[in-house]
Parts: structure tokens; C-alpha cells; sequence
């Protein structure tokens, strides 16, 4: 068994307004990715390329073994969008019969559990759930599919945070066992806080970092002060009024005076950051 689940190389997709350029991601056995950047920076192309759902001009995807959208890696993979994608006459408490045939693993027991804990109500019908309601009842088929790989597409985006923190639990319930391994993408960064393993920033179609988490906070800190913008080394500037703050490598730190306040780079400050940097870049 290798030690990771999927693996992209090397990919490039071409749109007639957008396109991802050259990225290389694997997804270890055992971790929480987070895959984080600006909108239109190419998360979701990289989650249809796992999926199968999109061909690309070259590059490499394969997972568990298998080309991306091959029946066997499909089912062995939960997925979780914003809305539930089947049918909108469908009622909730019918998914588990019209989906068992697809997925070997299916735990119907786990699909009512799950439902009951999430107070989605089982007779609705899809089309009338709200957007919470609606990303509860995806999250609910993912696992109750049992799954080894968990790929979240902006999942969170929008819930009160009560939703948030059971996504939360029950992810770091799925990853008790360590041959599971997830995928999050998100703009609401603070939800990887507690949750990812390894961060991956994407920015116009690129990877602009890739790394563990914990080495991400101790690469970057931010910088802050007033008047003149600081002759020492920085990744990205952004000036308010006389104030300004800088991305800086934490290395660098000691070469700013005393008069800068030098503290921790929250994954939206990356973020920001080194999109800034690539634009000033591409400027």
C-alpha cells in the first residue's frame, strides 16, 4: 500500500480566461490538506481533476492506483459541495437506497445516524433544504459511503458557526483512522486552523506554497509600522494611510528596528500576501 491516496503532476488546464499552470500535489494517508487561495485561483479545477470531471491538456492524476474518475477510485472517494447534487423531488431519507448500489461501502445505519445528528430532516425533499441543511445532508452521504479520501469544496462558506464546528467534529472523527486522508478547500481559513495538517496556497493557477501547516506559521510572520516603508527584506507590502504591514520570512525579522511590530502570519495573511506578490510580479 503506497503511503498516499492522490497524486497530481505537473497539471495544466486551459480556459479561455483562467488557467492552472503546472501544479504537483499529493495527498498523504493520514492527513488534512488545505487547499486555500483568492477566488478564481484554481481549487475547484483541481478538485474536478481528481474527480475525472475535466480533461487536462497534460499533466498526471491518479488516485488510489487508478485514473482520476475511475469507477473503483469513485468509490472509495466522499464528496461534499455546497448543495446536494442528486435530484431536487429526491427526499432526503431516499438517497440511501438509490445510492447503495454505487458505493460497496454504503452504511445505511450511519447515513440515519448522521442525519439525526445533524438535524437534517429526513422527509424533506432536497430542492426545499436550506443551504446549511443542504451541506449537512451532502457531508451525511459522503461518510455514510465510507470513504477513505474526504474532498470538501468550500463546504462551510456561509453557515452559522454551530455548522461549522460540526463539519469540525466530524471530520476529525473520520481522521481517527489513519489510513483516511481529506481535502479542504476553503475561504474561511480559520476553519484549518485546528484541522489541516499541510497547507497548499494557490494563486492564479499556481502554487504559491505548499508545506505543513505548522512550518507555514513558522516561515511567515507579519510585520507592521508607520511612515516609510521599510528598507529590510519583505514578501509583499500593503500600505493604509501612513500605516503599512508587511509578509516577511520570520528569518528575517531581525533586520527590521525596533520601532516595527513583528507578529504571526495568520494562513489569510499568507494568502493575501503572496497573491499580492504575484501580481506585483505579473505588474
Amino acid at each position: 500500500m503506497t503511503d498516499y491516496v492522490a497524486k497530481i503532476t505537473d497539471l495544466h488546464v486551459r480556459r479561455p480566461t483562467f488557467e492552472v499552470d503546472g501544479v504537483s500535489l499529493t495527498l498523504s494517508r493520514g492527513t488534512v490538506v488545505g487547499l486555500v487561495g483568492p477566488n478564481g485561483a484554481g481549487k475547484t479545477t483541481v478538485i474536478r481533476a481528481l474527480l475525472g470531471l475535466l480533461v487536462p491538456e497534460s499533466g498526471g492524476v491518479e488516485v488510489f492506483g487508478r485514473p482520476a474518475g475511475a469507477p473503483q477510485a469513485l468509490a472509495r472517494t466522499g464528496i461534499v459541495l455546497d448543495q446536494p447534487t442528486a435530484a431536487p423531488e429526491w427526499r432526503v431519507n431516499s438517497l440511501g437506497r438509490r445510492l447503495a448500489p454505487f458505493y460497496p461501502g454504503w452504511n445505511s445505519d450511519r447515513f440515519s445516524e448522521l442525519l439525526d445528528r445533524l438535524s437534517v430532516p429526513p422527509g424533506q425533499r432536497l430542492g426545499d433544504l436550506s443551504r446549511g441543511q443542504g451541506v449537512k445532508c451532502s457531508l451525511a452521504v459522503a461518510l455514510a459511503q465510507s470513504p477513505e479520501l474526504l474532498i470538501l469544496d468550500e463546504p462551510s462558506s456561509g453557515l452559522d458557526p454551530a455548522s461549522r464546528r460540526n463539519i469540525g467534529d466530524l471530520i476529525r472523527e473520520f481522521m481517527l483512522d489513519p489510513s483516511h486522508t481529506v481535502l479542504f478547500s476553503t475561504h474561511i481559513t480559520t476553519d484549518l486552523d485546528s484541522l489541516a495538517d499541510e497547507l497548499v496556497v494557490l494563486v492564479d493557477g499556481q502554487i504559491a506554497y505548499q508545506g505543513a501547516l505548522l512550518d507555514a506559521a513558522e516561515e511567515f510572520a507579519m510585520a507592521r509600522g508607520s511612515g516609510l516603508a521599510p528598507t529590510a527584506p519583505f514578501i509583499s507590502l500593503e500600505r493604509s494611510g501612513e500605516q503599512w504591514s508587511a509578509l516577511i520570512r520570520m528569518s528575517d525579522s531581525a533586520a527590521f528596528g525596533p520601532e516595527v511590530i513583528i507578529d504571526s502570519a495568520s494562513i489569510d495573511d499568507i494568502v493575501i500576501h503572496l497573491a499580492s506578490q504575484r501580481r506585483e510580479v505579473a505588474a
